[in-house]
C-alpha cells in the first residue's frame, strides 16, 4: 500500500518536542523522516544530499522575496530526490558515508513506494508560512509551556545569539516583534530564552491566523494524552491509524526515563528523540528552576490564560 499527499513539516522552538512528534508520525510507515535540514550544525545539517543549499543563520528566514535557492532545494527534498554526488563531494568521513547510505536509501525506497517527506526542523519555525504556501506542506507547530521550555534550555546551558535573527532584515520586516530582542542583556540567558519564547509565540500566532495548513499543537496536551492526540494528528495528516501504530506510540510514550542527563544526539540521523514517559515529562523541568526563577520566566513571557 502506498501513501500520497503533501509533505509534512514538524517545527517549533528547539526542546519543544519536534523529534518526538516526528518519530511518532513516521511510525505510520507512510512518511520518510528528514531531520533538521536547516540546522547549520554538521551533522545533522550541512548535507547537500538532503538539501542543496547552504544555511547561513540559525532560524534561517525564508519568504517569497528571498526564496532563491530555497525553493528549488526544498522542492527536491520533499520530492525525496537524494543528491548522491553533491554529498560525496562534501562529506566523506565514515560516519558521513553511513548517513549518506541511510538517507539515500530512505529517499529512494520512499519515492518508489509513494511515501511523503516529513521534515523535523525547529530551525524552520520562523519560515513555517513559506513551507505551507510555497511547498504545500502540512505544518505542525509545537508550543511548550514557557517555564518548561526555559528550564530545559537552562539545564542544558543553552544560549541564543539574537544577532542570528536581527541580522535578517526580511525577518524583522515581516515580524517586527523580533526587534524586542535587540536591547536584551546578552549575559542573562534565562531572560533571553524567555524572550525568544515570547517572540516565537507571537510569530506563530500571526502565521497560524493568516496561513492555511498550519496547525498549532500544545506539547503539554499531546504529552498528557498521546494516544488521543496522535490519532487526531494522524487524521489531520491523512495517515492511517492502525493497531500496530497505536502499539508503537504507546511503547514510545510510556517508557521509563533514561538516567543519563543532558542532551545527546542519537542515531545516524542525529535526532534527540528517545522513548520516554510523556506524562512524567510534563512538569519535570519545572522542578529545575527555583520559585523565583519560575515567577520571573512567567513575567518575562507574559503568558496569557490561553494562547494556543
Amino acid at each position: 500500500m502506498t501513501a500520497s499527499g503533501p509533505p509534512v513539516l514538524v517545527t517549533g522552538l528547539p526542546r519543544s518536542g519536534t523529534s518526538w512528534v516526528g518519530k511518532m508520525l513516521t511510525a505510520s510507515g507512510h512518511l520518510v523522516y528528514v531531520n533538521e535540514p536547516l540546522n547549520p550544525q554538521r551533522p545533522p545539517g550541512r548535507s547537500p544530499g538532503v538539501l542543496a543549499a547552504s544555511v547561513s543563520h540559525r532560524f534561517q528566514y525564508i519568504c517569497a522575496d528571498a526564496e532563491t535557492p530555497w525553493l528549488e532545494a526544498f522542492s527536491g527534498t520533499v520530492a525525496l530526490r537524494y543528491r548522491w554526488l553533491a554529498e560525496i563531494r562534501r562529506n566523506r568521513r565514515p560516519g558521513d558515508l553511513a548517513r549518506m547510505a541511510k538517507y539515500g536509501t530512505a529517499f529512494g525506497v520512499g519515492s518508489l513506494r509513494g511515501r511523503r517527506a516529513l521534515l523535523d526542523d525547529p530551525f524552520a519555525l520562523l519560515s513555517a508560512a513559506w513551507f505551507a504556501e510555497r511547498l504545500g506542506c502540512q505544518v505542525i507547530v509545537l508550543v511548550r509551556d514557557p517555564v518548561s521550555f526555559v528550564a530545559s534550555w537552562h539545564r542544558l546551558g543553552w544560549n541564543v545569539d539574537f544577532g542570528e535573527l536581527l541580522g535578517q532584515p526580511l525577518l524583522v520586516r515581516d515580524h517586527p516583534c523580533v526587534e524586542r530582542l535587540r536591547p536584551l542583556d546578552s549575559h542573562d540567558p534565562l531572560a533571553k530564552a524567555a524572550a525568544l519564547w515570547s517572540v516565537a509565540r507571537q510569530v506563530t500566532r500571526a502565521m497560524a491566523v493568516r496561513t492555511p495548513g498550519i496547525r498549532v499543537v500544545s506539547f503539554e496536551e499531546l504529552a498528557s494524552a498521546p494516544q488521543d492526540g496522535f490519532r487526531d494528528l494522524y487524521d489531520w495528516c491523512g495517515l492511517p491509524w492502525t493497531t500496530r501504530t497505536a502499539r508503537r506510540i504507546d511503547a514510545a510514550c510510556t517508557a521509563r526515563r533514561s538516567r543519563r542527563g543532558g542532551f545527546a544526539w542519537t542515531g545516524l540521523s542525529k535526532t534527540a528523540f528517545r522513548p520516554m514517559d510523556s506524562r512524567e515529562a510534563l512538569d519535570a523541568y519545572r522542578r529545575r528552576l527555583t520559585p523565583a526563577q519560575i515567577a520571573r520566566v512567567e513575567a518575562l513571557a507574559a503568558l496569557p490564560p490561553t494562547w494556543v
